[in-house]
């Protein structure tokens, strides 16, 4: 996508989304996820995807289990029980945001 600012905002819940809906994640996996479902319209570096996992990992939204690969190491990212409860707050405020969206872009979709 050529503006991925509109992404930006959404890369939490969108975090927060796949892990619950997988379990547990690595990073790489997170990004290769995000590029599959979108079929690469949207592209998450590691410098977008990492800050946001510790953040979330400091917020106690995740737990982090690393797990020895050979001589390296994976950190696999899990849901937390307040991060499940997170999860439902963003995707009901994405939700929203978009309903508002398409009212404001759409003359089909607005209220009498």
């Amino acid at each position: 996508m050529k503006n991925s600012e509109l992404y930006k905002g959404s890369l939490i819940t969108i975090i927060l989304k796949l892990l619950n809906e997988h379990d547990k994640m690595y990073g790489y996996e997170i990004t290769k996820r995000v590029k599959e479902i979108t079929k690469g319209e949207l592209q998450i570096t590691e410098g977008a995807l990492y800050p946001s996992l510790h953040k979330l990992q400091a917020q106690g939204f995740l737990d982090v289990e690393v797990v020895n690969i050979g001589k390296r190491q994976r950190k696999y990212y899990e849901l937390t029980e307040e991060g499940t409860r997170e999860t439902i707050k963003k995707l009901a405020e994405l939700e929203h945001y978009i309903k508002t969206m398409r009212a404001l872009v759409n003359p089909k979709f607005r209220m009498a």
